[in-house]
């Protein structure tokens, strides 16, 4: 019996129980903040992500939030935030914005799960590995412009089109 057939004889499915199982067995560090939310760290690998899922029962949305810290100059915030639309063009699912107050870089996401829709174990690890991969895509773009001069245009250059399939 597969990992999500087993989820679907449970008669108490949360969206948060099924991510907790996840972080398991992936062996990502976890904390179930509460029933409806879960903290967690996920290593890329040009650095450790912190992500949050939380589930609302009032929206009927599961909510990803991937941050990592992120410290640009001050007289490089325009030009991260052009690289930063720039990249949100390319991403079709999510979007990413800069918390200046935080100093962190972040990649949201909302599944709506409305009329009592069920989200499936693979759709959540769609979503975190999602997340991950444009993190991991889009990072060198946010630090050329950021301490190498570079402009967005050519930052972008390093953020090549996502890679299907392995070597």
């Amino acid at each position: 019996m597969s990992f999500s057939e087993d989820y679907l004889l449970s008669d108490d499915l949360h969206p948060i129980d099924i991510v907790e199982n996840l972080a398991a067995l992936h062996d990502w560090e976890f904390d179930r903040i509460t029933d409806d939310q879960i903290a967690m760290a996920v290593e890329g690998q040009w650095r450790t992500y912190a992500l949050t899922l939380a589930w609302s029962e009032h929206d009927e949305t599961l909510r990803l939030i991937c941050t990592f810290e992120m410290e640009p100059p001050t007289d490089k915030m325009a030009a991260l935030y052009d690289v930063l639309n720039r990249c949100n063009d390319l991403v079709w699912t999510g979007a990413f914005t800069y918390w200046s107050e935080q100093r962190l870089m972040v990649f949201r996401y909302g599944l709506c799960l409305a009329g009592g829709q069920m989200v499936s174990s693979e759709q959540i690890d769609r979503l975190i590995s999602g997340a991950i991969t444009a993190s991991e895509r889009f990072y060198p773009a946010f630090q050329l412009v950021s301490w190498a001069d570079k402009t967005p245009a050519e930052a972008m250059k390093v953020a090549i089109a996502e890679a299907y399939g392995r070597a």
